[in-house]
């Protein structure tokens, strides 16, 4: 005879069901107009745009709104988009935040808003998808996941040691029987034999497992963003209480913080993948797996926004990662602001303020009509305190400014002559080499053995430098030939020059540039 349920039972059942349906996911899937939230909040943020800027979502949102209207659908929403998303803020939907986008270097930082979706919202997307896809079978790959599940379950729960003994012993038989097996399919393998076939059906229930793995995976690291986060607010709330030692406080907050991880499934999930981040073999890894899966033809039947998902499954990750350690960051200087700032009394006399503030606010609304007017208060009240004195009147004069020290001035003259040559580019020298050379004087080339130059072709400019003297073949005087040369005209060589030059103190260095000549222009005789 089967058990019937006791009253006790079905009143906590009861229970949990309304505590249930009082969350923020159940609550968005039980609205009357949850599928319009539902399609413009999966319409706004994507896997690959996890963060809206709040303008931009405004104007996204009300463009839906009006091509719905147009389309002839109703009833729909008559208030604006803002309304509606600040609605879904306080509804616990979607979650503000303001980050500093920094353009440059010396740029003074601009502080943007943007909206994200929070885990509720989420889960509740994830939820709809589901019901509102292709129907979720019981695949293979499905049930091995929950069999691998419930073995470790029992293996972590079960304190029997012969138990754990024989379980490891049979997972042993389990590794080597498939290993032997992985031998004998490589040794078919390189004795010519082809890989089978996989059933196409298969392929499928596999890769439909993975992308439902896949989906969870944003709201665990939302979760735990906005785990953080709740633990952030209840630490700074009591600092501003001084009920406790600070160290105290701070105490608690790292030990939670610490254990965040652990204590959660979405933790584990957060520090498996930061795991995975660290590894750049195993990410090489996945990414080769997954670029062979979509070659596959089964990867056709997959719809495209299937095989997106599968395509940026390390890219889903990152983002994840990015937005919990973002939460870290913002929490600890929240923190540190506080216990920097902290005071009792000018916390109190704020906490009063807006206590006497949201009073105010009580009394006048009522009263108000929308669209209301208000006085805005152009000064603030002059407290009249009087006149506080601070210091006493001293008689003495202030005294003068310290005598300056004596300065004895060098005696030795200063050599402008050897400060000269460590100077600039020798204009005068580079422009006489120049105009030689634009007159078509091919003397000046023929130094150390080389061959003249031909007056009717382009003089390359390497061959020019080292025609000039010793004092015109510094470093910086190939600087200098290379700005009067550009302003005469030259003639790109589509090659690599060297010159060596030499330094004041009689070192050498060789240097490279882009190969250019030197068109000569000879001047007509009478």
């Amino acid at each position: 005879m089967e058990e019937r349920p006791q009253f006790g039972q079905i009143e906590a059942a009861y229970v949990s069901a309304q505590r249930a349906f009082r969350s923020p996911t159940l609550a968005l899937l039980h609205k009357r107009d949850a599928p319009l939230v539902c399609s413009l909040l999966g319409m706004v943020f994507t896997a690959t745009r996890p963060r809206v800027a709040v303008s931009d979502a405004h104007t996204e949102i009300g463009d839906a709104l009006a091509q719905l209207r147009a389309a002839g659908y109703e009833p729909l929403p008559d208030r604006p988009a803002r309304e509606l998303c600040r609605q879904w803020v306080e509804a616990g939907w979607l979650i503000t935040h303001v980050e500093d986008l920094t353009a440059g270097a010396g740029e003074d930082p601009e502080e943007t808003e943007f909206y994200r979706l929070s885990a509720h919202a989420v889960g509740a997307l994830e939820i709809a998808g589901r019901a509102g896809g292709a129907r979720t079978r019981v695949s293979r790959s499905r049930v091995r996941t929950l069999l691998d599940a419930v073995d470790h379950l029992a293996e972590v729960a079960d304190p029997d040691i012969a138990s754990r003994q024989a379980r490891l012993q049979r997972e042993i038989e389990e590794r080597k029987a498939q290993i032997g097996a992985r031998e004998q399919e490589l040794r078919r393998l390189d004795a010519g034999g082809e890989v089978p076939a996989a059933d196409t059906e298969q392929l499928l229930e596999e890769a439909e497992n993975v992308l439902a793995l896949l989906r969870e995976l944003p709201a665990d690291f939302a979760r735990v963003a906005e785990s953080i986060k709740a633990i952030q607010r209840e630490t700074v709330t009591a600092l501003r209480r001084d009920e406790r030692p600070t160290g105290e406080v701070l105490a608690e907050y790292l030990e939670r913080a610490e254990h965040l991880m652990s204590a959660t499934a979405e933790g584990r999930a957060f520090a498996g993948a930061l795991g995975l981040i660290g590894d750049t073999e195993r990410l090489d890894l996945l990414a080769q797996a997954i670029d062979g899966t979509l070659r596959h033809p089964f990867a056709s039947q997959l719809p495209a926004r299937e095989r997106g998902a599968l395509r940026g499954i390390t890219a889903t990750i990152e983002r994840g990662l990015a937005d919990v350690l973002t939460t870290q960051r913002q929490a600890s200087r929240v923190i540190t602001a506080q216990i920097r700032n902290h005071d009792p009394l000018r916390d109190r006399q704020v906490d009063e303020l807006l206590r006497d503030v949201i009073a105010g606010l009580g009394r006048w609304v009522p009263a108000s009509r929308r669209g209301q007017g208000v006085d805005p208060l152009r000064r603030l009240p002059r407290a009249g305190v009087g006149r506080i004195r601070s210091t006493l009147a001293d008689l003495a004069p202030p005294p003068g400014p310290p005598a300056l020290e004596a300065w004895e001035p060098d005696e030795t003259p200063a050599d402008l002559a050897a400060a000269a040559i460590w100077g600039g580019p020798n204009y005068p020298v580079l422009d006489e080499l120049l105009a030689a050379a634009r007159r078509g004087e091919t003397t000046l080339f023929e130094r150390d053995g080389a061959d003249g130059l031909d007056p009717d072709v382009p003089i390359p400019l390497e061959r020019l430098f080292a025609a000039a003297p010793a004092a015109g073949r510094r470093p910086v005087d190939l600087v200098g030939l290379l700005e009067l040369a550009a302003r005469a005209g030259i003639v790109d060589l589509n090659d690599v020059a060297y010159v060596d030059t030499i330094r004041p103190d009689g070192t050498r260095r060789r240097l490279a540039f882009a190969g250019a000549a030197l068109e000569p222009v000879k001047e007509e005789s009478p």
